[in-house]
């Protein structure tokens, strides 16, 4: 079981701030996590549709995209950062 937080506009489109869910097993990486979200439903692929641009956070230290998801115990989701 993965707690995924999602935050500012990832958060509106998806429709929640967090949740629960049970991976497959062939979900490895912080990459493959995100492949695997936008197939849960229209408003998951509507907040990804670029993934490359969405920075992930694993028990609240940012990572790469190609960075293991084993042993995470939260996975935060954000936009890009904006502004000055």
């Amino acid at each position: 079981m993965a707690k995924l937080v999602y935050f500012a506009w990832v958060r509106e489109r998806i429709g929640k701030s967090e949740e629960e869910l049970d991976l497959p097993a062939q979900v490895t990486t912080v990459r493959d996590l995100l492949d695997h979200l936008k197939t849960l439903g229209e408003e998951y692929e509507h907040a990804l549709q670029y993934p490359e641009v969405i920075r992930v956070a694993i028990n609240q230290e940012h990572v790469e995209h190609s960075e293991t998801i084993a042993g995470a115990r939260e996975i935060g989701l954000f936009p890009p950062m904006t502004g000055g």
